[in-house]
């Protein structure tokens, strides 16, 4: 955005997401780190673990009793076939 021949950068405050800082980076840029923090990036311990979509124990029945022993719920989850 120019004005009058004048450059006008956007800016906006952003915390950093690893250290609590506060700093101004430019608007829509979608940086989440700050200028010292981002340095450090290649120093960033990795995770030994691979993410992956959560999903829910099949074929695995439940058995909720009540004090008296008689069976009050069953829970099953076997992806909607019983």
């Amino acid at each position: 955005m120019k004005s009058e021949g004048l450059e006008i950068i956007q800016l906006e405050l952003k915390y950093c997401e690893r250290c609590g800082r506060l700093w101004l980076r430019q608007r829509d840029t979608g940086g989440v780190y700050c200028e010292e923090c981002t340095s450090e990036i290649p120093n960033f311990p990795l995770c030994g673990r691979r993410t992956s979509r959560p999903h829910l124990p099949m074929n695995e029945q439940i058995e909720i009793e009540s004090q008296d022993g008689a069976v009050r719920f069953i829970v099953s989850g076997g992806g909607g076939h019983a």
